[in-house]
């Protein structure tokens, strides 16, 4: 079962972007509502979905936990054939949705259904365990990728990240103080949440541009 999407931006855009949320919170929270309108403003087609624990919240009782993200690739391959998006398409999510994407992304792209990934504070490791590492599938990923993290992000900060063995196909956009929702605080860094999503919407706009070619997202 595929939850509703969510759309932003223009219809006819050249590129969608399929979003999914992270473990903790749903597809219209705060952080995944100003990247995704962030990226509309920037040209693009953006599309959110649930995976259905999630959005068994909505309705029953009780608050049941995220699943192993490895067991949702299925629920995100159902997401992309239910979108049959036109025109190219960037898979990707906020944090674990990013990650669930990032382990189906070699196979659409090996398949031409997919342009790209693009990952919203990815989870390199869990808080306060930078030894569990989640990226062994990233120093062989083959589909363009773009990585999007706060420098101070506790599940993957500047300085840890510089350490990982990551596939030359993985871009990273470093956003200075941020967070794991990519804020960042505007009295040490000088910088507001704003300035960043500004960042992040002219960043994913190149970055696309050099992946698919199209003139304009």
């Amino acid at each position: 079962m595929v939850p509703g999407f969510l759309f932003d931006g223009p219809e006819q855009a050249e590129v969608t972007i399929l979003l999914a949320h992270g473990a903790g919170a749903p597809m219209d929270s705060p952080a995944m509502t100003a990247c995704a309108r962030a990226l509309a403003a920037a040209g693009f087609r953006v599309v959110r979905f649930e995976f259905a624990y999630m959005a068994s919240r909505r309705t029953a009782s009780g608050r049941k936990p995220p699943p192993r993200a490895e067991t949702l690739k299925e629920e995100y391959l159902a997401a992309v054939a239910a979108l049959d998006a036109h025109g190219p398409l960037v898979i990707g999510g906020k944090s674990m949705g990013g990650r669930v994407a990032s382990m189906i992304a070699d196979t659409l792209h090996a398949e031409g259904r997919l342009a790209g990934l693009l990952c919203l504070g990815y989870p390199f490791h869990p808080v306060g365990k930078p030894d569990q590492l989640r990226t062994a599938h990233l120093a062989t990923l083959r589909t363009p990728a773009l990585i999007a993290q706060g420098t101070r992000d506790p599940f993957g900060s500047r300085e840890e990240v510089a350490t990982y063995h990551l596939a030359q196909t993985i871009e990273i956009l470093w956003l200075e103080d941020g967070d794991h929702d990519l804020k960042p605080r505007k009295r040490v860094s000088g910088f507001s949440a704003a300035d960043h999503l500004r960042t992040l919407g002219v960043a994913v706009s190149e970055w696309v541009r050099g992946i698919v070619g199209v003139s304009k997202a």
